[in-house]
């Protein structure tokens, strides 16, 4: 009743600023803000966000922002990203590790995750920080004979936060980089607030020096509602390029990010040129249509899938999230992903990329057409495949998937 009170008090100019701050971010119900805020503007005030943006009142029964957590994602990711960088220039066949499922792992992937928990940490300050991350054991980073590679790792960190003027002088120690690379231990589920976190995604095509990405989201309740990937080799322009297209390999570096009711965004991670919105492609011809799949052997039942959708183009492969940010862009018009039976995919390949897709106007589901379902831990609990694509494509798309599953006697 108090706070009720005290807008009109602040449209009668008996004082000159009315601040509500919670203590974890969670949706406000709009009765609580409609009323007052549009009393506050006639009367020439302004009612914003911590970032400075109008309430957004057209999604149900709740007004949510999440420009502190956008905020602080996106610096984190920025940084991280400027750790990647400078070690895929200068990494070594020898430098690469396995990690005990036999997956590659770098310096990178280890530094990345601490830098994003570090920011996170020192940005959000929350009382605990849930983040569910890909790289949760340090303990062969804390073996005897590893002391030299987690030097480095600790000084990647030290020296990508230093380069940063509002993190100068700070002291990070071996200790520290230890202690927030296990911060990604957290389980995720439907309840709560949870970071979701790849520090490198794509680490075979980060090893070949080609496309990876940084991506993070903020789940609230099982929902993603923030999402940021760093893509530092897709160029400004398109991911669809022919190979000896120069000026295209050149201009390269992409920062995408995304809140949910917000729309999606894009600018170059060098930070030189402001954010510009995404839209996927309005491309309805399937004959000029362009479709993504991972680079890795070559999967038949997407070539079915294409064939009976009238798709004549061979499909561009690329590693990492970063096909999700092509689809976003209108680079593409389809990413297939298709796995064995039985396989649950890593939330943390998704996340970033999935709310980044939808804001742009896209869609993200499994072949049935049901959307990816972030809230039940680690793994999404969803049927076969993912198919990311345009509103108006998706309905072409799950027939020709569901015809082409039946002919391979595939189950849904």
């Amino acid at each position: 009743m108090l706070d009720k009170l005290l807008i009109p008090a602040l449209c009668r100019g008996d004082g000159e600023v009315y601040l509500r701050f919670t203590r974890k971010p969670r949706p406000e119900s709009i009765w609580n803000h409609a009323a007052g805020s549009i009393l506050v503007s006639e009367a020439g005030g302004k009612v914003t966000g911590a970032e400075g943006n109008p309430l957004d009142f057209s999604k149900g029964n709740f007004v949510m922002s999440y420009e502190k957590e956008l905020g602080a994602a996106k610096k984190a990711v920025s940084l991280a990203a400027r750790l990647s960088q400078g070690v895929q220039k200068t990494l070594l066949q020898s430098e690469v590790w396995t990690k005990s499922d036999k997956t590659p792992v770098t310096a990178a992937d280890y530094g990345s995750q601490a830098v994003v928990s570090l920011v996170l940490e020192r940005e959000l300050k929350p009382a605990t920080l849930s983040l569910v991350a890909e790289e949760v054991d340090t303990r062969d980073l804390r073996k005897k004979g590893s002391e030299e590679f987690l030097e480095d790792i600790t000084k990647l960190v030290r020296d990508t936060l230093a380069s940063d003027e509002s993190y100068a002088g700070s002291s990070i120690t071996t200790e520290d980089v230890l202690n927030a690379i296990d911060c990604g231990k957290s389980q995720g589920g439907s309840s709560g607030c949870h970071w979701v976190l790849d520090p490198i995604d794509g680490t075979r095509g980060f090893v070949r020096g080609e496309q990876y990405a940084v991506g993070l989201a903020l789940l609230v309740e099982g929902k993603v509602v923030v999402g940021v990937m760093a893509c530092p080799n897709l160029p400004l322009s398109s991911a669809v390029v022919e190979k000896d297209d120069k000026s295209c390999q050149d201009n390269v570096g992409c920062l995408f990010f995304a809140a949910t009711g917000s729309g999606a965004y894009v600018q170059p991670l060098n930070g030189n040129s402001p954010p510009q919105e995404v839209r996927v492609s309005s491309n309805e011809n399937l004959e000029e249509a362009k479709f993504l799949e991972s680079y890795h052997m070559p999967i038949p039942l997407h070539s079915s899938i294409a064939k009976k959708l009238g798709i004549t183009a061979l499909p561009v492969r690329i590693d990492s999230q970063a096909k999700y940010a092509a689809v976003s862009r209108g680079d593409a018009e389809m990413y297939l992903r298709f796995t064995l039976v039985g396989y649950r995919e890593w939330i943390w390949d998704h996340a970033a990329g999935s709310i980044i897709t939808t804001e742009a106007g896209g869609v993200v589901c499994d072949a049935e057409g049901i959307p990816l379902d972030f809230s039940k831990g680690k793994r999404l609990d969803h049927n076969r495949g993912i198919i990311v694509t345009t509103k108006k494509l998706k309905p072409l798309i799950l027939k020709a998937v569901r015809e082409s599953m039946e002919e391979e006697n595939l189950r849904v």
